[in-house]
């Protein structure tokens, strides 16, 4: 990643993303049969961290394998989320006939940082994150916008892991993450990891350049990128098709 998109806290724009309307519904197709989970569990409680880098949940051999890239501060990806995730889960997921995998596709500095700390504490606590960041996006954000320029230049002095946890600290992510599972010592040590750093950084040039991704949130059904999905209402009707 660029160290200004990295540093430039009041840089962060929520539009900058997929800018897309509403497509109509469409009605259920007839579901295959469900695909029995291992003993004792249930395909949405199945995840992993994936070789790709995203972290997936449901059945890993799923006859439709779907993959989102999508940004932590992507109003778009929040309406999406609002609107998927239940219904992802409980209907397709549980069936263990679709998979879903997640992966970032950070686009800014603040976005990177919150990327970071839900990625840190791995497939288990990733999902639960996840979702805290997207009901919560207009408030944990909004800090960003409002340190000072004094403040800004002088995380542009620092070395890059310093200046993004000082940044991560201006924008008050510590106090936001403490009560969800990760405390200060935690919130340090994955703001100062350079594997966090490296793997994030890898997804986005995945994104770009395997994919040719340009925007989010974006999504690829068993290895094609869908094309001018960006909804829910404009994606479920394809996964619909898949299944058949």
């Amino acid at each position: 990643m660029k160290r200004l998109m990295l540093l430039a806290a009041t840089a962060l724009t929520l539009a900058a993303c997929s800018d897309s309307k509403p497509a109509p519904g469409a009605a259920d197709a007839a579901a295959p049969a469900a695909v029995a989970a291992p003993a004792g569990q249930n395909w949405v409680d199945v995840v992993a961290a994936t070789p790709e880098g995203g972290f997936r949940m449901g059945n890993p051999d799923a006859r439709v394998k779907l993959v989102e890239y999508a940004s932590l501060t992507c109003p778009h990806c929040r309406e999406f989320h609002e609107a998927a995730a239940e219904v992802l889960k409980t209907k397709y997921v549980a069936s263990g006939n679709v998979s879903y995998e997640y992966r970032n596709f950070v686009l800014n500095g603040p976005d990177f940082a919150a990327t970071v700390l839900a990625r840190c504490q791995g497939e288990t606590a990733f999902f639960g994150l996840l979702n805290a960041f997207y009901a919560d996006q207009m408030g944990w954000t909004e800090p960003f916008s409002r340190i000072s320029k004094a403040d800004q230049d002088a995380l542009g002095k620092m070395p890059e892991d310093q200046a993004v946890r000082r940044m991560a600290e201006l924008g008050g992510l510590a106090d936001y993450v403490k009560p969800r599972g990760i405390p200060r010592a935690k919130f340090d040590q994955c703001l100062a990891d350079p594997a966090q750093a490296k793997a994030i950084n890898d997804l986005r040039n995945q994104a770009v350049n395997e994919y040719k991704l340009t925007g989010t949130p974006s999504f690829i059904i068993n290895g094609t990128v869908q094309e001018g999905t960006y909804t829910w209402a404009d994606l479920e009707p394809k996964l619909q098709a898949a299944l058949r």
